[in-house]
């Protein structure tokens, strides 16, 4: 009997619990791409250990592959390195190209912004 009660106890507090969207960063890249191994070297050591890496981890995907189940890209991606917003799987927003370090950081950063804020606004509602 102890057990079942709490199973149910369990049960009740897993509903009240609030839905986490999955946020990712899938990062399109292919082999000999100039832009994507400046990036590596820029950004790709430190970006997991980021505020920006722990809120979106990155997710490489090669150009040349089949889209992953449960993917949709807004449109297809057709530059390497393309950097893609994911929420639970579906694109909110890009990044297409690499010019440095700054434009990156700074592009991705006005665009969880606005993930936050929107996702503010809709938990408000």
């Amino acid at each position: 009997m102890r057990y079942a009660s709490l199973i149910i106890v369990m049960l009740i507090s897993m509903l009240a619990l609030p839905a986490v969207a999955e946020v990712r960063l899938m990062m399109v890249e292919e082999e000999g791409c100039p832009w994507c191994e400046r990036w590596n070297l820029d950004v790709g050591g430190v970006y997991d250990i980021t505020e920006e890496g722990k809120l979106a981890p990155l997710w490489r995907y090669h150009i040349n592959d089949p889209v992953p189940g449960g993917i949709k890209f807004a449109s297809a991606p057709h530059y390497t390195p393309t950097f893609i917003l994911l929420v639970d799987g579906t694109e909110v927003n890009r990044i297409e190209g690499y010019p440095g370090e700054a434009f990156f950081w700074g592009l991705l950063d006005m665009m969880l912004t606005n993930l936050k804020e929107t996702e503010a606004v809709s938990s408000e509602t």
